[in-house]
């Protein structure tokens, strides 16, 4: 065996610095990437690392302005960020009391400061490793994220890439660090993080839809009949992992890299046939327990390896021979069977480099097939994970604790610059099942990166939908199709991400930094360009069938995605939520591109035959809407197509223009139907609707609710549509009333109507509170139970509020 494959291989030169931002003595090298990032090395050999390694893929930044100032002493180096000062060839670590003294960086325009090892204590953290057991006690790393406008990165202890793609350890012992001098500009920072390790993996698009993993020894009838239920209750799933059950059992080893052929005996026709039903097949694999010998290909395994032992053979990660071996002989015949990704199950957070050094190898053999995009599912191994989609959070307990902990976790992967974070959603073992507890962790999934419902073996850990009551059915389900239904617009936002490097997930207190410690606030969260999320983590009121959220809206206006309740931003607000409900706001003039679902075919996540694009009023906007094939890695070569989304708003006169921009044809439908939603719009005096120079009819029209709703039949998706709206008054204000909060709550008690009325008097008149309350207490005279009378006593106080 020759080692690994050509596809592995490293390109040194690129990863060369240019020669004129660097400043070298004898034990140090500074090296100056750009106006806000400095790499500062100090080496007593005098010896520096010029290979990529696991952190850094290139340091080949564009020519940089800075002025130098040199002495026999000291060197200054001074950008438009920062100002650094170092007495040449001193250790950079400075005595105990002066730190600064041997190396000092000022933060230009502000009174911050860094220093080698200074303690960066108000940096904001980054996700874990992995949330393994925790319930509600998340445990955070270092990011990038930081008040002080400064952050480090070491990379002295990284492992190196060798040439043949192979990784290796350092030769000596040296100081490798990176310093990000960025002020408040933490986009700029991301930006330089990204271009000096690699910008993100775009993932495949059938990554968005629905995961199915449950801990379960399912065989090839079982998983049939689990895609008919989900057929029968009409919840899409896109993909279905398996765990430690679907290969031959060792009893010395959980893991297996062959299938078990008492529960498939023809592995292919199973993966056949959930790729009939467009559905993705991924299994668990740990070959560092080793390579047993039951596996179909151990023997030419073996020799490959020139492995002499007997019984199960140890595995070398950094071996390329052994690596190789794996990926021919385990991993490929499993491919060949149809299996799309592999789970990579090391669960060992004092050997992460193995784990590293595993995902990077499996991610990168997808490059050897240009019709199928790396993909892979494992822990956070924390060093540039971003380029190695999707990272796993670890098994969860089943708890609201469990639940109240995960926005705020999933925001901190953006401080890493982070986006595929994978929660177990509804909690993965232990705990009690809830119907309420699952509904809110599905509509949570909805609105984060990835959804994969997920649980350990038992009978009664019910992540089937439909093993719920009728309630807890119709809203996951809801939420599900919700989910796939929104694809097109997390798709461009995940596209958005690679080339930008933007997260899609961003938390509140990028632009509002005090948010931070403020726990009613903490887990809001931007979902994408368009989406503002404040997650719904507490039980709700049994009394009055509602969930309270406090939340904060940014500056601006906001309407509320399911009715379209308008909020002014820059305020806290007191809100109730049903079951069903659930808090996701749209600004003014947001566009949202949405799936049409095909009913005979819901698990279908390709670009849509028919598309919803959803447009809110109030100021203009454009959006781009990005598509591709999907699976390949052919968009890197331009086989994709930006359609662009533009909406012009003027009072009583709203236009949606949809044109194509960039990209090839063919790569989506030829023809697409058009739903165009108009939020909060009343049935126009005129509409218009141009398809390229020509004026058509014939269009669909009609008023859901509070939106009015044009519908067009097939259209070339090469031609430019203009739908225009006039009319007076057109625009539905939908200004949100606590008082129709409140009406609802009343409405919907199990009180007597007559009762209702007096009640409705008291709440809703124009005495103050204090006479509200004690007339509230007088209603015992009624025989009203006391509960609710504490409830009316309780609104009040929100009431007060406001």
């Amino acid at each position: 065996m020759a080692g690994l494959q050509e596809h592995f291989k490293v390109d040194y030169k690129s990863v060369l610095p240019l020669t004129n931002n660097i400043i070298r003595g004898n034990k140090f090298r500074i090296t100056i990437l750009s106006e806000l990032l400095i790499r500062l090395e100090y080496s007593e050999t005098g010896l520096f690392e010029d290979r990529p390694t696991e952190l850094v893929q290139s340091r080949n930044f564009p020519e940089v302005k800075f002025e130098r100032k040199e002495d026999s002493t000291f060197v200054t180096i001074e950008t438009s960020y920062f100002q650094l000062t170092y007495r040449k060839e001193a250790p950079f670590a400075g005595p105990r009391m002066t730190p600064d003294q041997n190396l000092r960086i000022n933060l230009k325009n502000t009174d911050k400061f860094w220093y080698f090892n200074h303690p960066e204590v108000r940096n904001f953290g980054g996700t874990s490793y992995s949330l393994d057991g925790a319930d509600g006690n998340a445990r955070y790393n270092k990011g990038l994220y930081s008040t002080d406008g400064f952050v480090s990165i070491d990379d002295s202890n990284s492992l190196i890439f060798n040439e043949d793609g192979s990784l290796g350890k350092r030769s000596d012992t040296r100081i490798d660090t990176y310093v990000f001098m960025y002020r408040r500009d933490f986009g700029a920072c991301l930006r330089d993080y990204f271009k000096l390790t690699g910008y993100p993996s775009l993932i495949p698009r059938y990554a968005l839809g629905v995961w199915w993993n449950k801990t379960v020894e399912y065989n090839a009838k079982d998983l049939e009949k689990l895609v008919y239920q989900f057929t029968k209750y009409r919840i899409p799933v896109s993909i279905i992992m398996l765990g430690n059950n679907w290969h031959r059992q060792n009893p010395r080893m959980k893991s297996g890299l062959s299938f078990d052929e008492r529960l498939f005996k023809r592995p292919k026709r199973i993966t056949d046939f959930l790729h009939s039903k467009n559905i993705r097949f991924a299994v668990k694999v740990n070959p560092l327990e080793g390579i047993s010998p039951k596996e179909d290909y151990f023997l030419p395994y073996k020799a490959a390896t020139r492995q002499t032992e007997e019984g199960i053979l140890p595995f070398n990660v950094f071996n390329p021979n052994i690596v190789e071996a794996y990926l021919d002989y385990l991993i490929h015949p499993l491919m060949n069977y149809g299996v799309d990704f592999f789970w990579i199950d090391y669960n060992n957070p004092n050997d992460l480099a193995s784990l590293r050094a595993l995902t990077h190898y499996h991610f990168n053999d997808f490059k050897q097939i240009q019709n199928r995009r790396g993909i892979t599912f494992a822990r956070n191994g924390l060093l540039a994970a971003h380029r190695y989609p999707i990272q796993y959070t670890g098994e969860t307990i089943v708890s609201w604790k469990n639940l109240q902990m995960l926005p705020q976790y999933n925001s901190t992967a953006s401080n890493l610059g982070l986006s595929w974070i994978s929660n177990d959603i509804g909690g993965f073992k232990l705990g009690t099942e809830d119907g309420e507890l699952y509904s809110r962790f599905v509509q949570f999934g909805c609105f984060s990166p990835i959804l994969r419902l997920s649980s350990d073996d038992g009978k009664y850990y019910k992540r089937e939908p439909w093993k719920w009551d009728i309630t807890t059915q119709s809203v996951t389900a809801q939420y599900m199709r919700l989910r796939h239904s929104l694809i097109p617009y997390i798709y461009s936002e995940a596209y958005r991400y690679t080339k930008t490097g933007l997260p899609l997930v961003q938390p509140l207190y990028y632009r509002y930094p005090e948010i931070y410690d403020e726990p009613l606030y903490k887990n809001e969260y931007h979902f994408g360009s368009q989406l503002f999320v404040a997650p719904i983590t507490t039980k709700g009121d049994p009394i009055m069938d509602r969930t309270v959220v406090k939340l904060f809206l940014p500056e601006g206006t906001w309407y509320d995605f399911t009715n379209g309740k308008r909020y002014t931003g820059g305020r806290r607000y007191t809100t109730f939520y049903k079951r069903e409900d659930y808090p996701v706001f749209a600004k003014a003039g947001t566009i949202i591109p949405m799936a049409i679902l095909d009913e005979k075919d819901l698990n279908n996540t390709t670009p849509p035959k028919d598309m919803e694009i959803q447009v809110f009023p109030g100021a203009s906007s454009s959006y781009e809407l990005y598509e591709d094939d999907g699976l390949s890695s052919l968009f890197e070569k331009g086989f994709f197509i930006v359609t662009g989304i533009d909406y012009t708003y003027q009072k009583n006169n709203f236009t949606v223009t949809i044109r194509p921009l960039a990209g090839k044809s063919g790569i989506i439908p030829k023809f697409r139907s058009y739903r165009i939603r108009f939020r909060n719009t009343k049935e126009p005096d005129e509409i218009i609707i141009h398809v390229g120079d020509e004026k058509v009819k014939g269009e669909v029209t009609y008023n859901d609710e509070n939106d009015f709703i044009v519908e067009l039949p097939a259209i070339s998706t090469l031609k430019q549509i203009t739908v225009n709206l006039k009319g007076k008054n057109i625009e539905i204000d939908g200004l949100r009333l606590v008082n129709d909060d409140f009406d609802s709550i009343l409405n919907d008690l199990p009180i007597k109507t007559e009762t209702k009325n007096v009640i409705g008097e008291i709440l809703f008149s124009d005495k103050s509170i204090q006479e509200k309350r004690i007339q509230v207490r007088k209603l015992r005279r009624l025989g009203i139970n006391q509960k609710y009378i504490t409830l009316f006593l309780k609104l009040l106080e929100y009431m007060a509020e406001v």
